[in-house]
């Protein structure tokens, strides 16, 4: 909100909040920071040698399949952290909470639109990324290519990038609101070697045909070998009415993959 005093006058705001809230004593006791006093004093030691601070919480925080060897080698203007240090963020984000006796947990609550919900734990999540881990080997994907994805806010969104990660392949997030041009853009510059999509995705109550985007991109992608496509509308009794072209040798079908994949895929 703003009031004007007349013309040629400057417009002040009136919304200057200077209330605090501060949160409910029990909520509070459960934080990691649990007071601006502690939070200071985490920052003063941040800010006074970045290096160690990262350092340490890297090595408390995060599993290495080979230590680093130095937190951050810096030669201007470049920036290399946990120099000589192998991780995984797909081991980091599954299977540490396995071994810790959380695979039980939820791990994804999700609620879609128009309304489907789906919920998986911390195992079924890790089967799932697992499986799909294996799909992107067996489609010739290997440590250093380019995936990109084009996919609506679904769990299997999450499961391809961890997927990714699993196998050392990188992939590229592409909003899937952008045009087939943005996208090819986007393949050519990365020169991407797999395409992963659906056949819809929902938006606002409307149906929107991203397969057909896709497959528009696709023919200014001369990277991509081959595509992935989640089936979205299989879940809402296929009423967006979207039509979707599957061409033969480079399409393939998201369940139609996972069916036969294996469960059993070790992180990198």
């Amino acid at each position: 909100m703003a009031e004007a005093a007349g013309a040629g006058s400057q417009i002040d705001t009136v919304m200057k909040e200077k209330r605090i809230f501060p949160p409910p004593k029990e909520f509070a006791s459960r934080a990691r920071i649990k007071s601006r006093e502690e939070y200071q004093e985490l920052w003063d030691e941040a800010a006074s040698d970045p290096p160690k601070f990262w350092a340490d919480l890297a090595r408390e925080e995060l599993h290495w399949f080979e230590p680093f060897e130095h937190a951050l080698v810096w030669k201007e203007p470049f920036a290399q952290w946990f120099a000589g240090g192998k991780t995984n963020a797909s081991y980091n984000c599954l299977d540490l909470n396995l071994t810790a006796g959380l695979g039980n947990r939820t791990a994804i609550l999700w609620e879609g639109e128009p309304g489907d919900t789906r919920k998986l734990t911390y195992a079924e999540l890790h089967r799932e990324v697992c499986k799909f881990a294996n799909v992107l080997k067996q489609l010739g994907i290997e440590s250093g290519d380019r995936v990109s994805i084009y996919m609506p806010m679904v769990p299997e969104l999450a499961i391809a990038m961890l997927a990714c990660a699993r196998i050392g392949a990188v992939h590229s997030v592409i909003f899937a609101g952008f045009s087939a041009e943005a996208i090819a853009d986007r393949n050519r510059d990365a020169a991407a070697k797999l395409q992963i999509t659906a056949d819809i995705g929902w938006r606002r109550g409307k149906a929107l045909p991203l397969k057909q985007t896709v497959d528009e991109a696709l023919a200014k992608s001369p990277t991509v070998e081959n595509c992935i496509v989640f089936r979205r509308d299989g879940g809402t009794g296929g009423t967006s009415g979207a039509q979707v072209n599957m061409q033969a040798g480079r399409d393939f079908w998201w369940h139609e993959l996972m069916a036969k994949a294996s469960a059993d895929c070790p992180a990198m």
